[in-house]
């Protein structure tokens, strides 16, 4: 079965467009080489995949040619991530969540009139 196909089987990716995206892209690796999108797995292969700073790895337990539901990935796919690298995930999501604390959006309609206010009696002033 092809890497990209299977990506998206186990659920590793939501769509087959973007598990085809992510192995072109070179963010996958089968066996520590960079892949082509075509690549057959096979039984006992290693896969990693590289998410923002950290690299997740699973091995291959199983071959299926239809995308399974997520109970059942367990059964085609071992997750040998070491704990590092997923301490070190955690890590860039919770700075991610502190960076998107500090802004609070697109102003609402009651801060933009109040920001027009603002600016219409700044520039009266001069």
């Amino acid at each position: 079965m092809r890497i990209d196909k299977y990506l998206w089987c186990v659920r590793l990716a939501k769509t087959r467009s973007i598990a085809t995206e992510l192995v072109a892209k070179g963010k996958v690796k089968l066996n520590n080489a960079q892949i082509k999108p075509a690549k057959e797995v096979k039984h006992s292969d290693v896969i990693q995949i590289v998410k923002h700073t950290s690299t997740f790895s699973y091995e291959v337990i199983g071959i299926i040619d239809r995308r399974v539901g997520a109970p059942l990935v367990k059964e085609f796919l071992r997750d040998i991530t070491p704990q590092e690298e997923i301490d070190k995930f955690k890590e860039y999501q919770a700075n991610q969540r502190r960076f998107v604390a500090y802004d609070d959006g697109k102003p609402s309609k009651k801060d933009r009139r109040s920001l027009d206010e603002f600016l219409e009696n700044w520039s009266d002033e001069d």
